[in-house]
């Protein structure tokens, strides 16, 4: 088994648009086919055959189980190249890259690409449960009788369908009620959200002016750039928004300072060294490692908290500090997260508690945080946002010429998944 460097060629992804607006008729096939297409398209893999395509996401339905194949196959790419899905929620596609990156590290593979998808215009509604255990039987019934008996017992209530709904199965809380406990655990105002939430956008809409995402984004049904984009938002527009999950008066949460429910897909091209001299593919970053931890927060403890503990275990494991990173790119599930993360790293008894270590991890310089915007502003199509983190990252550190960058991504059920990326020198 080798134990070689695995890289990022680049990334790309459709403009993120919020739910039930421009995707509405669009499948989530078509919306992962159009990244797919255009990764092979921009990168000149028709009829390559690659090692592998891991693709997922989270609100997929049973008409999509072999999505990743079925995408694989309208991609211009080799029919001989396979195709396989996975779901870790919000960091499925940050999975992705994982364990594709950990096959060319094995030298089991040269090239694949990795990525997800979501979309809330697509979802899978499913049958009333009452409803559908009826059919079973039904499909079941051996007599005449027995069927008519089924029937009859149909009621107007077995009609209504089962709509996926974005809540925890253990607490019945969604992830914003479980966010505001805490934020008000670790005492986050409504000022500081607000203010993350302004930069967000602050720095997306100067990424775009600068041309950042000219070759990270493409047109696609008529879009150019992200939809949840609002450069003409300000610090008194988002004050005016209210609660959106705590309606008790306390709530701190709202539209402006959350991700909004998101349609979008994305996808990395992760490459070995000798894979990128085969097929000419550019090396922007190095992948060094990645983390998943999780939390009790049945029990108590914050859902979105598990990145800290995966960011302290994979610091260790690399001997590296919270300081030793020249960029920072921390999902923004919600603007409250990413505070009480931050708060978290710099508490010595928080450390002490959940990291295992003497003293806190300490502060960041937040300068260099999500400064080509974040999930608040760009979207979050949950299955997509660890692609379109990586290939950014990846462009950054490449245009930087040195340095590296450190992912931290929360994700439903309590676990969290981080990454470390290096320029190449």
């Amino acid at each position: 088994m080798k134990n070689r460097p695995a890289y990022i060629s680049g990334g790309q992804r459709v403009p993120f648009a919020k739910s039930m607006t421009s995707y509405i008729d669009v499948t989530t096939k078509e919306l992962m086919s159009a990244s797919l297409q255009s990764l092979v398209k921009k990168y000149h893999l028709q009829e390559q055959r690659l090692g592998d395509v891991a693709l997922g996401g989270v609100m997929l339905g049973p008409n999509n189980w072999n999505l990743a194949r079925e995408c694989v196959l309208e991609s211009g790419l080799h029919p001989f190249t396979p195709g396989y899905n996975t779901q870790r929620a919000c960091g499925t596609s940050l999975e992705n890259v994982w364990q594709t990156a950990l096959k060319i590290s094995a030298g089991d593979m040269e090239v694949a690409i990795a990525g997800g998808v979501d979309t809330n215009s697509d979802l899978p509604i499913l049958l009333n449960k009452h409803l559908a255990r009826k059919l079973i039987h039904l499909n079941a019934a051996k007599s005449f009788g027995e069927k008519l008996q089924i029937i009859a017992s149909l009621r107007p209530g077995d009609l209504k369908p089962s709509f996926p709904a974005v809540q925890e199965p253990r607490t019945g809380k969604s992830m914003g009620e479980h966010c505001e406990l805490m934020v008000q655990e670790w005492h986050i105002s409504r000022e500081e959200q607000d203010a993350l939430s302004l930069k967000s956008h602050q720095t997306a809409e100067k990424a775009y002016q600068d041309g950042f995402y000219d070759d990270l984004v493409f047109e696609f049904q008529g879009l150019k750039k992200d939809k949840t984009l609002r450069a003409d938002t300000t610090i008194e527009k988002l004050a005016k928004l209210k609660p959106a999950f705590d309606f008790t008066g306390k709530g701190t949460l709202t539209a402006g300072n959350s991700s909004p429910l998101t349609d979008g897909s994305s996808v990395v091209l992760v490459t070995s060294e000798e894979g990128a001299k085969q097929m000419n593919l550019p090396l922007l970053a190095r992948f060094v490692d990645c983390e998943v931890a999780a939390v009790d927060f049945v029990h108590g403890d914050g859902l979105l908290m598990a990145p800290t503990m995966a960011v302290g275990r994979m610091l260790a494991r690399n001997n590296l500090k919270l300081q030793d990173f020249d960029f920072y790119e921390i999902h923004e599930a919600f603007a409250g997260q990413v505070l009480c993360t931050l708060k978290a790293w710099e508490s010595d008894s928080y450390c002490k508690k959940f990291l295992g270590v003497d003293h806190a991890l300490g502060p960041i310089d937040r300068t260099k945080m999500n400064i080509k915007g974040g999930s608040v502003a760009l979207g979050h199509p949950f299955g997509a946002t660890g692609s379109r983190i990586t290939a950014g990252l990846a462009k950054m550190l490449s245009q930087n010429k040195k340095g590296r960058g450190l992912i931290s991504i929360c994700t439903a059920g309590g676990m969290g998944i981080t990454a470390i990326l290096e320029a190449i020198s």
